[in-house]
């Protein structure tokens, strides 16, 4: 992948990479925005490559404390604004699983990258939330997608008070989909993203497709949804042919990601 100056931007494991690269803090400028636009579109463009897409930050003390505050000058609003939602376009048009490995602080910003992951993996050091009505504004992004990943009134409470929460109350409330302790997370972390890993890419982007078409639905319309793209879509993949066969067969399955 490209070269970055303020993110990296890798493969490994059989995932693409983006790396938040400003330490201490990993904070969120517009040229660091930016690069995570080009990185994210890069990916897009080989996505049938990869497995996942792993978003997580250098250092231990911050995932990321948010955008950059001298980015909400009049001037730059608007560029700010542009720069940092595009991020979510972007990965929106990702079908391959998004995974936030986050350690530390994520606040502003920063929470609101983590919680738009398909999953997300803490460290037993995380501090996240968002913070912003305390300087006199509001997370448009969480706004809109936070009441979708935990219930309502929390939701509400959490970005009207401002307040922050630490791992466990995390996990429980269904932000963070798992907590690690700090000193072994990369090795946690790495154990845990195996699992997705020696799956059929070709297979877990269809699922997520599915997931995503039946989100929000009536039931009737998000089982028709769902079943159209298992008898029309996935069922004509080489991969979901060999998992089936192999289970006949009693071995186990090669994966072509086809």
């Amino acid at each position: 992948m490209s070269d970055y100056k303020f993110i990296k931007a890798f493969e490994k494991d059989g995932c693409a990479w983006i790396s938040i690269n400003r330490p201490p803090l990993n904070v969120l400028d517009i040229p660091t925005m930016a690069e995570m636009n080009q990185a994210i579109r890069e990916v897009k463009s080989r996505e049938a490559e990869y497995k996942c897409l792993v978003i997580t930050a250098e250092g231990e003390k911050a995932f990321s404390a948010g955008v950059d505050v001298s980015d909400h000058t009049e001037d730059k609003m608007d560029s700010m604004i542009e720069t940092f939602h595009g991020i979510f376009m972007n990965l929106e048009e990702l079908e391959i699983p998004l995974i936030g490995a986050v350690k530390g602080a994520a606040l502003g910003g920063g929470c609101e990258v983590a919680i738009f992951c398909d999953i997300v993996i803490a460290s037993d050091t995380l501090k996240i939330g968002q913070p912003e009505i305390q300087v006199g504004v509001f997370p448009p992004l969480a706004a809109v997608v936070m009441p979708r990943v935990i219930p309502e009134k929390k939701a509400f409470e959490l970005i009207v008070g401002g307040s922050v929460i630490r791992a466990e109350e995390a996990k429980a409330l269904g932000l963070v989909n798992q907590v690690f302790p700090l000193d072994s997370f990369d090795e946690d972390f790495a154990k845990y993203l195996a699992g997705f890993t020696a799956l059929s890419g070709s297979v877990m982007r269809m699922t997520k497709r599915a997931l995503r078409a039946a989100k929000g639905l009536p039931f009737a319309e998000a089982m028709e949804a769902a079943e159209k793209l298992y008898l029309g879509d996935l069922m004509t993949t080489e991969d979901a042919k060999e998992g089936l066969a192999a289970f006949m067969e009693k071995r186990k399955p090669v994966w072509t990601d086809k």
